[in-house]
C-alpha cells in the first residue's frame, strides 16, 4: 500500500469506523437472534452495555465465574499498580481494569475512541488517564508501567516491532505485557481471506498479500481498513526480542464461526464443540503473547 501518510489514513479510517461491535463495521444497530434491530446512540450507557454484551459473548472461553477475560487476566495481581492499554476502542477492557482497582492509562491512534473512552470512564464513575497517542511513540517515560497490554491493535501497526520496543521501554523492571495479534497461520486467514477472496474471488489478481489481509479482516463486509497483517508462531520471537519469558496461547472463540462459514449448516454437525474447541487451539484467528522484562 503506497501511501505518503499511513498513520492519517489508519487514524482516519478507526475514527470513520469504531469498533462498536454492530451489525456493520462501527455502526451501533444492534440484532440479537430472530428479535428486530435496534439502534444506540453513540456514548450512552446502553451503547456501552450493549456493545459490551457482544465483545463479551464473542469471547465467553475467556472469562471466569468472578471477572471478564479472567482467564488472561490476573487483576488482583496489579491493583493499586500502573497498567497500561495501547489501542482502547471504546474502553471495555480499561474499565473492566479501572473497576478492579488498577490504575489506568489507556492510549489510541483514533480521537473517537479517545472521547469515547473518556466518556465510558465518566458514565461509570471511574478514574483512568485517557490520551491520543501513537503506540509507536509514546510519550511516557521509562519504567512507567507495571504491565501493559494490547487487544487485536497493534497488527494494525505499520512498524509493530517499533510498538513493541515502546512497550518494555515503558515498563518497569519486571513488569510485564499481553499482546493479541492475529494468526497468519489460522483458519480464517487461510480459509476466508486467503483462499476464498485471494484465490476463488481471484482478489490476488488486484491485491497483494497485505492488501488482501488488510481488506477483508475487520471491516471486510466495508471492504477493510487501510492496514492489517497478522503475524505467525515463527515470528514472535524476533518481534519480542528484548523480552524474556515469551509464552504464545492460540485463542480459538473464532473457530465455529469460520467451520460455519466454510461448511454451511454442516460445520457444528461435522465438528461438534469438542473438536471445533481442539481446533481452535492450533488454528485460531487470535495469539496471545505473554512476556517480561528483564
Amino acid at each position: 500500500m503506497e501511501d505518503d501518510n499511513p498513520k492519517d489514513t489508519i487514524r482516519g479510517w478507526w475514527a470513520s469506523n469504531p469498533m462498536t461491535y454492530g451489525i456493520t463495521h462501527g455502526g451501533t444497530e444492534y440484532k440479537s437472534g430472530h428479535e428486530k434491530s435496534t439502534s444506540y446512540e453513540l456514548g450512552t450507557r446502553e451503547f456501552f452495555e450493549t456493545a459490551d454484551q457482544r465483545f463479551y459473548g464473542w469471547n465467553t472461553p475467556l472469562h471466569t465465574p468472578q471477572d471478564k477475560f479472567g482467564n488472561l487476566f490476573d487483576y488482583r495481581q496489579f491493583q493499586g499498580k500502573q497498567v497500561l492499554e495501547l489501542g482502547c476502542g471504546m474502553g471495555c477492557m480499561a474499565m473492566n481494569w479501572a473497576k478492579k482497582g488498577a490504575d489506568v492509562t489507556a492510549v489510541d491512534l483514533n480521537p473517537v475512541a479517545v472521547a469515547q473512552t473518556r466518556r465510558r470512564f465518566e458514565i461509570y464513575g471511574l478514574t483512568g488517564n485517557i490520551l491520543e497517542m501513537d503506540a509507536e511513540n509514546l510519550n511516557f517515560q521509562e519504567g512507567s508501567f507495571d504491565f501493559a497490554y494490547s487487544w487485536g491493535v497493534l497488527h494494525h501497526s505499520p512498524n509493530l516491532k517499533n510498538a513493541l520496543d515502546e512497550i518494555f521501554r515503558v515498563l518497569k523492571p519486571g513488569g510485564a505485557t499481553g499482546v493479541m495479534l492475529y494468526n497468519r497461520d489460522s483458519f480464517l486467514y487461510r480459509y476466508t481471506i486467503r483462499t476464498l477472496e485471494g484465490y476463488l474471488h481471484m482478489e490476488n489478481e488486484f491485491l497483494n498479500p497485505l492488501e488482501l489481509a488488510s481488506r477483508y479482516s475487520d471491516g471486510g463486509r466495508e471492504e477493510g481498513n487501510p492496514y492489517t497483517w497478522p503475524v505467525t508462531k515463527e515470528e514472535i520471537g524476533d518481534l519480542f526480542n528484548k523480552f524474556k519469558e515469551i509464552r504464545i496461547k492460540v485463542l480459538g472463540t473464532d473457530i465455529e464461526y469460520v467451520l460455519d462459514l466454510a461448511l454451511p449448516r454442516l460445520g457444528s454437525w461435522i465438528f461438534p464443540r469438542k473438536l471445533s474447541r481442539a481446533l481452535g487451539r492450533r488454528w485460531g484467528w487470535s495469539l496471545w503473547i505473554t512476556a517480561k522484562k528483564a
